[in-house]
């Protein structure tokens, strides 16, 4: 299997994956969460047999399905693209002052510039979470921010802030 990665400068990533049946499958992740996906001919790679795309909510579903680590990977790959904006995982430790509560208790965007994008509890994962999506220990919260935010975030939720 090979993947190759491509920027998109203001559209998103283009993910090109070369099957170990030599199929080609193609697929573009726009900044704003939809998908296009289009399976390619094997003798013609500039010639797709079809594609079809996805709104953002049928790209997080399938995001779902496929895992967590794809959700995340969107918007590490979104923050190389905009200068100055990182990503990060950061863990409510059970026993964090912010296990049980709302994620709005946090205050993560006025007090540190940070949005929590999605939060992964082990395989279920919850993306653009509200302010009353109640958190527990183990969750995962993924923000995107600057890293001086993230910083100020993961000291936060740790009860260090």
């Amino acid at each position: 299997m090979d993947l190759e990665e491509t920027l998109l400068p203001g559209v998103g990533v283009r993910y090109e994956l070369r099957c170990s049946s030599g199929q080609v499958l193609g697929i573009v992740v726009q900044r704003e969460g939809g998908a296009e996906i289009a399976v390619y001919d094997r003798r013609d790679p500039d010639r797709a047999q079809g594609m079809f795309r996805l709104s953002p909510d049928e790209a997080d579903a399938v995001a779902e399905v496929l895992g967590a680590p794809r959700l995340t990977q969107r918007f590490a790959d979104l923050s190389r693209e905009v200068p100055g904006l990182e990503s990060g995982r950061l863990t409510v430790a059970p026993g964090s002052p912010f296990d049980g509560r709302p994620l709005g208790d946090t205050r993560a965007r006025t007090l540190t510039g940070c949005s929590i994008v999605a939060v992964v509890r082990g395989v279920d994962v919850v993306p653009s979470p509200g302010p009353e999506h109640v958190l527990a220990g183990g969750d995962v919260l993924v923000a995107i921010g600057s890293d001086a935010g993230l910083v100020q975030l993961e000291r936060r939720l740790a009860g260090q802030a």
